[in-house]
């Protein structure tokens, strides 16, 4: 294991860096590039404030070691929107009003996104289990749920 990381691939974009191998991802991303949007929640890869997609894989990045995505397509939140347009789960969000203080909001958002990488067209039970550990203090999950499903049907 290398004991520096010195690039990642954050957004499509190559970035340089120079981290600890174990450093935690989410650190990385917060306070080295100011990629502020996924949150610090509990620090254990509990509430899924800090999740990340990994080569389409939501992750914790809060528990993630940044030497084990140094060769994977790393996206934030941040990273969703092209060219000044919201990426449709970001829309759907806001039309559904699924969220209430946004905390949780963008580890939501990329693990809808993830889900429907993998699968376009889920049951609600599916929204559910995927999102299952993402904690929404406020209680949105029905509107949460109902997001992801106009995303979904709008294909």
């Amino acid at each position: 294991m290398p004991e520096r990381i010195t690039k990642l691939n954050i957004n499509g974009k190559d970035v340089r860096i120079d981290a600890a191998a174990d450093r935690p991802l989410l650190y990385v991303l917060r306070e080295d590039l100011d990629l502020t949007g996924s949150k610090y929640g509990c620090g254990e890869g509990q509430c899924g404030a800090c999740t990340v997609l990994a080569d389409n894989l939501a992750i914790r990045s809060c528990i993630t070691p940044v030497d084990s995505v140094a060769n994977k397509r790393i996206v934030t939140v941040e990273g969703l929107e092209r060219k000044g347009k919201l990426h449709p789960v970001q829309q759907a969000f806001l039309e559904a009003g699924a969220f209430q203080c946004g905390f949780c909001t963008p580890g939501m958002i990329i693990a809808a996104v993830g889900l429907l990488a993998k699968n376009a067209n889920p049951s609600d039970n599916q929204i559910r289990q995927a999102l299952n550990g993402n904690i929404c203090r406020c209680g949105t999950y029905p509107r949460i749920v109902t997001a992801v499903r106009e995303v979904s049907r709008a294909d």
